[in-house]
């Protein structure tokens, strides 16, 4: 008798460490976005102070979709487009129709929400905490749940309907670090405590034009 393990299909995301002279360009961005802000809060669901607008017509934003993102997406097409039962047909393609930074400080945080388009993405660019250092705050570590404080966090129901979750855990290890995920996968920010410095992470969504 001969017994068999079969993984059902399921949707999951593609990650990497994006290459430097990408993050130099992108912090080129985030630097122009300071000098003309464009502010982005009331598109976006973040309980933050600042998220400003990145320059979609920027040779850095068509450099980054030419060599970074269409990987991303090639791949997790491959690995996922069947389940995720994305077509495009010869006269569709895939762009970028939102671009932001946002400054996230304590206690600020993004509540679970789904973003428009097909495909969404994040990119860590300045983590100033730990999450090792924060889940041992007082607020914390009495707490029976403390792998969420100052985490990034995918939620989604596994094959039984039951509620599954996903933590990236926040420290200086995950500084350019690009996530692309399905632009309908719940996430959500926590808040991080006891430090005066800001998180920034870049944003954006992917639609079929």
């Amino acid at each position: 008798m001969e017994l068999i393990a079969r993984s059902l299909p399921n949707i999951g995301t593609i990650e990497a460490m994006l290459p430097d002279d990408i993050i130099k360009d992108i912090w080129k961005l985030i630097e122009e976005a300071k000098e003309n802000p464009v502010d982005m809060r009331k598109e976006l669901a973040g309980n933050i102070n600042s998220s400003l607008s990145l320059n979609l017509k920027s040779p850095i934003t068509n450099k980054f979709i030419k060599e970074v993102l269409t990987q991303f997406i090639e791949s997790h097409m491959n690995a996922y487009g069947e389940t995720y039962r994305l077509q495009i047909n010869e006269n569709q393609s895939l762009n970028i129709n939102k671009f932001w930074v946002n400054f996230q400080r304590k206690t600020e945080f993004n509540p679970a929400h789904i973003h428009d388009g097909i495909y969404s993405f994040v990119i860590w660019m300045k983590i100033p905490t730990s999450w090792e250092e924060q889940s041992k705050l007082p607020i914390a570590v009495e707490s029976n749940v403390s792998t969420c404080i100052s985490n990034f966090l995918f939620t989604y129901t596994d094959i039984l309907g039951n509620i599954r979750t996903f933590n990236h855990t926040m420290n200086k290890g995950k500084e350019g670090m690009m996530v692309l995920f399905p632009a309908s996968l719940h996430h959500q920010v926590y808040p991080f405590y006891d430090c005066d410095e800001e998180r920034i992470s870049i944003s954006g969504n992917i639609i079929i034009e």
